[in-house]
């Protein structure tokens, strides 16, 4: 009776101090033909995010090269599908060089749209504005 006792105890104890379930991964490619209007540029660029349910934290890794001039600006916006434009969700914040390393904590409904792939990245560059590249983020 005792080691099963035990036993459930020490289940329980395992079920009650487990970690969340790992993050939710996700990730943009950034070009400049997926701006809106599409742009001329040779810059490229890549994001890999991890969104953690438990504690609505987005976190990611930004890289970018090519571009026509220093980034003076990056933002997650949304929510937009792909070939739509939308306002600024959240900024990215110390973009003048790559990698950009940085997280936010979302509300519901920015994480909703986020995992429905209604948010996308771009960088600004004084020659573009606008915004120079762009990617949608994808699961």
């Amino acid at each position: 009776m005792n080691k099963a006792l035990f036993a459930t105890l020490a289940l329980g104890a395992a079920v009650a101090f487990a970690g969340p379930a790992s993050a939710e991964k996700l990730k943009a490619t950034l070009d400049a033909k997926s701006e809106v209007p599409a742009v001329t540029s040779s810059g490229t660029g890549t994001a890999d995010l991890d969104y953690d349910a438990a504690s609505k934290k987005l976190s990611w890794k930004l890289t970018y090269s090519g571009l026509s001039g220093p980034a003076t600006a990056g933002h997650f916006h949304g929510p937009a599908e792909a070939g739509k434009n939308a306002g600024v969700a959240v900024p990215i914040a110390n973009i003048a060089s790559s990698p950009v390393e940085g997280s936010a904590t979302l509300t519901d409904a920015q994480a909703a749209d986020l995992l429905a792939g209604k948010y996308y990245i771009n960088i600004h560059t004084a020659a573009n504005p606008g915004g120079e590249i762009r990617g949608q983020v994808m699961k």
